[in-house]
């Protein structure tokens, strides 16, 4: 039992360069992305069996995004369907400037399509552990259909579930409220990531003014716990923004042992903030299935998982291309930037 199983839309990406307004000029750059498409990516990289289940255009598109993840040794299980691709468009920010996205997601194949095209059984034949974000289950009713059904066919085949809250607002436009859908996930789940305002907005759970951050936070995590009692692991990620190209970066782990903070980074110049989210849970994925699960061991995925999400800053595009090597040696204190020779 080694696989770990994804489940959700890729989509296009379409993007102003740099920093520029969306067509300021007639250029516009074209990659792929997507939230669960980030973490199995990410997964390929550290060497772990991702699974990417999907939907399809039968055209070139389609293809072209499936040849991307194969290069990232994601091994993907699309069903080819007539239709379209998602498409999101992105303007990066700067400064005081926020980053927008626009999404075009609409009669996207993974959209229309329902629990019956997919052929579960198979899929999590032989899975430890099955992710998702709440991403998926925002962008149709059937996509959400899919998602119930995803998520109870893995726990029947014994694995964990993880399920990243994602909060997008935009999305939510079929009739059904986030937390009417995404509380019920919750329930199935084993470990939930999240940020204090997709806690809020998916559970309605909200972050007490305590006495400290730290205390504030732990306690968070608490009564996530205790809604949610089949949560072994809960973790935040917390973003300080200065501005769009300035800011902190720290998370924070309630586990099976106790509830752990990770180091802080002041990250300057931010190259892509895209993706970091994802970046996040994939590292976290990758160490508890890999470290020791006591004590030092919880510590040390949410700093290895932390790290990761830091080093996602410094490269463009959806994906996080950082190494194992990379993330431990910056978890390990090599944060100077140093060409390494």
């Amino acid at each position: 039992m080694n696989k770990i199983v994804l489940f959700g839309e890729i989509m296009l990406r379409l993007k102003s360069p740099g920093k520029e307004r969306l067509f300021q000029t007639s250029n516009i750059e074209a990659v792929f992305g997507g939230s669960e498409a980030n973490v199995a990516v990410s997964l390929g990289i550290l060497g772990e069996n991702a699974v990417y289940v999907t939907a399809l255009p039968d055209s070139a598109v389609g293809k072209a995004a499936s040849s991307f993840l194969k290069s990232h040794d994601v091994d993907v299980q699309a069903i080819y369907t007539k239709g379209r691709l998602g498409i999101y468009y992105l303007e990066q920010g700067a400064c005081q400037r926020p980053s927008k996205v626009i999404y075009d997601r609409d009669y996207s194949c993974l959209s229309l399509s329902k629990p019956q095209d997919y052929e579960w059984e198979k899929i999590f034949e032989g899975a430890r552990w099955f992710h998702v974000s709440g991403v998926t289950p925002a962008v149709s009713a059937d996509a959400c259909d899919c998602v119930f059904e995803a998520m109870k066919q893995a726990k029947s085949a014994g694995a964990t579930v993880s399920l990243d809250l994602n909060f997008r607002k935009k999305l939510w436009n079929y009739g059904k409220a986030a937390p009417e859908v995404m509380r019920e996930l919750a329930k199935l789940s084993d470990v939930l990531i999240a940020n204090e305002e997709d806690i809020q907005n998916c559970l309605g759970i909200q972050l007490k003014n305590l006495a400290t951050p730290s205390l504030g936070y732990k306690t968070l995590c608490e009564d996530v716990k205790a809604a949610f009692p089949n949560a072994k692991v809960v973790a935040v990620t917390l973003r300080h923004s200065y501005s769009a190209d300035r800011n902190g970066w720290s998370c924070v782990l309630s586990g099976l042992t106790g509830f752990y903070e990770s180091a802080s980074y002041d990250i300057e110049n931010i190259v892509e903030r895209v993706g970091a989210g994802d970046s996040f849970s994939a590292g976290l994925i990758y160490a508890l299935c890999n470290f020791e699960q006591d004590k030092k061991g919880e510590q040390k995925s949410l700093d290895f998982a932390c790290a990761a999400s830091c080093l996602k800053h410094s490269i463009p595009g959806d994906f996080n291309l950082a190494t194992k090597d990379e993330i431990l040696a910056l978890m390990n204190g090599n944060s100077n930037g140093r060409i390494v020779r």
